[in-house]
């Protein structure tokens, strides 16, 4: 268990320490009172780990590919080119609607000019109302035609810049649905990523609890033996008639290794509150398959004792479910205690 990790001591190294160091009193021990505390009630289920985003690329464009940039299992960037279509056609389209931009442009400017002309012997009372209305009318006519020949330009340049497909976020290739040579229109699949970035986990809880996790809101996913908070909870609204379970799912933080989709992922629902009590993480002892602390009485007389853990109670403190009572004193030194109760020893063998 992690726990044990900055509790557990070499056999050889304890021995070492206690031939090295004198004699320790349990009056020079460090301790910690057994704290009674409101746990968190955890329910723990299984799960199946899936990514947040993901997706299957298609083709916006007509044409001929040319290009298959990524293969599966092949890592992707936000932003890289993974499949290029063939765009003379999308290029000539390009072409010409520039060329029928400039005609445009250049009727709009002698309309301006026309008018411009119109209106000054129009205010001099030269020239009858209808012709100045209509220049103002060819005026109109050119500026709408300018503006529709500048956003068939603009439709032009993006169908251009579909013929090169960017993956839309960085992601591993999971399957590749297209080959060079290829003729492809808008809407065929070419290419199916996921991003392992951000994940979650979906769970299929028991209708009792879901009223409880969904107030509480809280849970954690056990990941290469860490249980790490949820970034969020999702209750789905509907539940499931043929197994009476509805569908919870979690987002993990931003970033966790070690999680890929289809895992089966340890989850714990935080359902409520109980008693319980907690020690440090550093009392604990580990001896072969025995989970113990160091207990200094009233009288400084230390003990070591068999305890039963619970569930993690933040960074430093773990919960004790059976061994040990509120109130009680544990060594958090278990090393210092070692010697000290070898210590004890001695004296009640040279008192007989």
């Amino acid at each position: 268990m992690q726990i044990f990790a900055r509790a557990s001591l070499p056999i050889a190294a304890v021995l070492a320490l206690l031939m090295a160091q004198p004699a320790a009193s349990a009056a020079d021990l460090t301790t910690a009172e057994v704290a009674r505390v409101d746990l968190p009630r955890v329910y723990r289920l299984d799960g199946i780990a899936e990514a947040v985003n993901r997706s299957t690329v298609s083709a916006q464009t007509s044409g001929r590919v040319t290009e298959v940039h990524f293969d599966v299992d092949d890592y992707v960037s936000a932003g890289e080119v993974i499949v290029r279509i063939e765009d003379s056609q999308q290029r000539a389209s390009v072409t010409r609607a520039e060329a029928n931009l400039k005609a445009a442009m250049a009727r709009r400017g002698d309309a301006e000019k026309e008018y411009a002309r119109i209106r000054g012997v129009f205010d001099k009372g030269a020239v009858a109302k209808a012709d100045m209305d209509k220049a103002e009318a060819a005026l109109k006519e050119t500026r709408a035609a300018a503006e529709a020949a500048e956003a068939a330009l603009a439709q032009a340049r993006q169908e251009l810049g579909y013929a090169e497909v960017a993956a839309p976020y960085n992601g591993i290739v999971i399957e590749r649905l297209v080959e060079v040579g290829e003729t492809v229109a808008p809407g065929k699949p070419l290419m199916s990523g996921l991003s392992l970035d951000s994940m979650r986990v979906t769970v299929d809880v028991p209708q009792n609890l879901v009223d409880a996790i969904r107030n509480e809101g809280k849970a954690q996913a056990q990941v290469d033996g860490k249980w790490l908070a949820a970034k969020s909870v999702t209750v789905f609204p509907v539940a499931d008639p043929r197994s009476d379970t509805f569908k919870v799912r979690l987002v993990l933080p931003d970033g966790t290794k070690g999680v890929f989709p289809g895992m089966y992922v340890k989850v714990g629902f935080v359902t409520g509150v109980e008693p319980g009590i907690v020690i440090p993480v550093s009392a604990i002892v580990l001896r072969s398959e025995v989970v113990g602390v160091y207990v200094v009485g009233e009288e400084g007389r230390v003990s070591f004792r068999h305890i039963r853990l619970g569930s993690a109670a933040g960074p430093d403190h773990v919960g004790v479910l059976a061994g040990l009572h509120a109130g009680e004193r544990v060594a958090t030194d278990p090393v210092a205690a070692t010697i000290a109760l070898k210590s004890q020893r001695a004296g009640r063998v040279s008192d007989e």
